[in-house]
C-alpha cells in the first residue's frame, strides 16, 4: 500500500511542478531573469528526481525496469544506494534526451521513459512560450 501512495505522491509533485509553466503570472515578463532561471531549474530538478524515484520504486517493488551494461555497473556501496543512483542517473539522461546507452529500460520502464522524454521536450518549449509571448491582450 505504501508503494502506491509513494508513486501517487511523486506523480503529484511532478504535475504540480510542471503546472508552474502554465499558470499565468508565475514566470514574469518577457525577459530571462535569475528568478525565471531558478524556476526552470527547480522544475527540471523536481521532474528528474520524481521520475528517478519512480524508476527506483517500480524496479524495487514490482519488476526490474532498468538494464545496466555489465562494464558500467558500480561496484561500491550498498545495493539500494547503487539502484537509486542508477535510477536518478537514467532519469537525468532521459529527461535531457542524451541517452548514452549504458542503461536501457525494459518492460514498463520503456513507457515511463517515453513519458519522461516527452516531458523533457515539453519543458523548454513551454518555458520559452511563457517568457517570449505575453498572454495579456
Amino acid at each position: 500500500m505504501g508503494f502506491y501512495i509513494s508513486i501517487i505522491i511523486i506523480i503529484l509533485c511532478i504535475i504540480l511542478s510542471l503546472r508552474e509553466l502554465f499558470i499565468p503570472d508565475k514566470i514574469k515578463g518577457k525577459k530571462l531573469s535569475i528568478e525565471n532561471f531558478f524556476v526552470l531549474a527547480i522544475i527540471y530538478l523536481t521532474v528528474m528526481i520524481g521520475f528517478g524515484l519512480i524508476y527506483f520504486l517500480v524496479g524495487s517493488e514490482i519488476q526490474p525496469i532498468l538494464n545496466e551494461a555489465e562494464e558500467y555497473s558500480a561496484t561500491t556501496g550498498t545495493e539500494t544506494v547503487i539502484k537509486l543512483e542508477t535510477a536518478l542517473y537514467f532519469s537525468a539522461i532521459t529527461l535531457f534526451s542524451v541517452g548514452y546507452g549504458d542503461i536501457s529500460p525494459i518492460g514498463i520502464g520503456r513507457w515511463i521513459a517515453v513519458i519522461e522524454a516527452l516531458v523533457g521536450y515539453t519543458i523548454p518549449t513551454a518555458f520559452v512560450a511563457r517568457t517570449v509571448f505575453d498572454k495579456k491582450v
